[in-house]
């Protein structure tokens, strides 16, 4: 099976980046994915009858989706065929499906190995059925998207999907330990610095490889670099984050649930790494006021105030200076007593509302501006509340067919003890776990 540099004509002496000449030769070498190749793995279960369904592998980029694939391929005996949907059309897609419906004449089954399948669109998807259901392929395509959310029902329902997990810091260390076996020479890092490059790499292991590459071209004879002098060598890698998918989207969930689970410490950390990857501050801000009402609400109504501030200050300020004021607004929010008595009020209320249909406010509670109206007992029996003991008549004000409501259950009072108690509780938590 030849690979890119020998399809392109270029021999085995041609030099080839690192993370080429390290890529497995067998399954057993792929690091980081135990749940799916070690000795109880998925596929490793799979791979006991030699024959495999159709797969998607979903995943950040680096973690082996591809490698797995070709390994999948020789391990089962069928050809491996590969296409990428960013620069393959539905006429790619016959000629691809022709030579599998030929090959499998000749015996042999295909492999096709699809990488970022989720930017074909429904139609391009729903033309893998036909040549799924009927054995012409096995598919595997790959996805750094949800496939939930990215792929067509019907093609995840004749597919397994397979979670592939970014590296940790062991299965990194694995892969430039064997780096420094292929290279014959040790990483020119101190320990300090080996632990930087492994955390540049964020969970891939192609980037992990880029890296030692480019330290080991910079450094001089007998040079062992130091962290600062590390960063000044690779500069620094842009954190895995699209602000239009899934790292959006699960970066925002963990910064509103650190919130909501009363942590500052938590809730600033993925605030930060959401300003880090380029989030708009003005979302972030947004963000925040939803938390104010939902989560907070009348627990302590000066959060929204908090909240609203922030924003109008980012917008005063401008970055960076800006940020501290919604960094500010993250630990009032953290640290302030919650509530969601208004959220499920508004909700429950909503519910009647459109379940109810068209019910008119009970008589008495109504204007009567012309004679006929009062005739008809529009305003009679109404209590002026200002007039009423301690301003408060009990009257009823819901639809008579409808009947008494309970939406709105009142939070506790006591902002100030309640905030006290959780600054005090994070200050001894803080005091376990080490910190000042």
């Amino acid at each position: 099976m030849s690979d890119l540099f020998e399809a392109s004509g270029l021999g085995a002496d041609v030099a080839r980046p690192l993370a080429d000449r390290l890529r497995p030769q067998k399954l057993a070498d792929v690091v980081g994915q135990d749940h799916l190749l070690g000795p109880e793995g998925t596929l490793s279960r799979m791979l006991k009858s030699r024959t495999l369904g159709s797969l998607i592998f979903w995943g950040p980029p680096g973690t082996g989706k591809t490698t797995v694939a070709r390994l999948l391929a020789a391990e089962t005996d069928l050809a491996f065929e590969q296409i990428s949907a960013i620069f393959s059309g539905v006429a790619d897609l016959k000629k691809v499906f022709e030579a599998a419906r030929a090959r499998r004449m000749g015996g042999r089954s295909t492999l096709l190995f699809v990488d970022e399948i989720h930017r074909f669109n429904r139609a391009q998807q729903d033309s893998f059925l036909p040549v799924m259901e009927d054995g012409t392929i096995t598919l595997v395509g790959a996805t750094t998207e949800n496939p939930s959310f990215e792929l067509n029902a019907a093609l995840l329902s004749r597919s397994h999907v397979m979670t592939f997990h970014s590296l940790n810091i062991e299965a990194l260390g694995r892969l430039l330990d064997r780096a420094e076996e292929v290279e014959g020479k040790p990483l020119p890092l101190d320990q300090e610095a080996r632990a930087v490059l492994v955390r540049m790499a964020d969970g891939d292991g192609r980037s992990a490889l880029t890296l030692a590459e480019d330290v080991w071209r910079a450094a001089d004879e007998g040079e062992v670099f130091d962290a600062e002098r590390l960063q000044e060598i690779v500069q620094r890698r842009a954190p895995i984050y699209d602000k239009s998918a899934d790292g959006h989207y699960n970066l925002i969930s963990a910064l509103h649930k650190s919130v909501r689970g009363s942590d500052p410490d938590a809730a600033l950390y993925w605030f930060c790494r959401m300003l880090d990857g380029g989030e708009d501050p003005l979302y972030l801000a947004r963000r925040l006021i939803r938390m104010a009402v939902e989560d907070i609400g009348l627990a302590d109504p000066h959060a929204l105030v908090q909240a609203n501030a922030a924003r109008d200050a980012y917008q005063m300020l401008g970055s960076p200076e800006g940020e501290l004021a919604l960094a500010q607004t993250v630990v009032y929010l953290a640290t302030a007593p919650k509530s969601n008595g208004v959220y499920v009020a508004y909700k429950a209320a909503t519910r009647s509302a459109k379940t109810s249909g068209s019910l008119l406010p009970p008589k008495h509670i109504l204007n009567a501006p012309t004679k006929l109206m009062k005739e008809e007992g529009y305003g009679s029996g109404y209590q002026y509340d200002h007039d009423a003991p301690d301003g408060f008549s009990g009257q009823d004000y819901f639809p008579e067919d409808l009947g008494r409501q309970t939406y709105y259950d009142p939070p506790e009072r006591g902002f100030e003890r309640e905030l006290r108690k959780r600054l005090e509780y994070w200050s001894k938590l803080r005091r376990e776990r080490g910190g000042s």
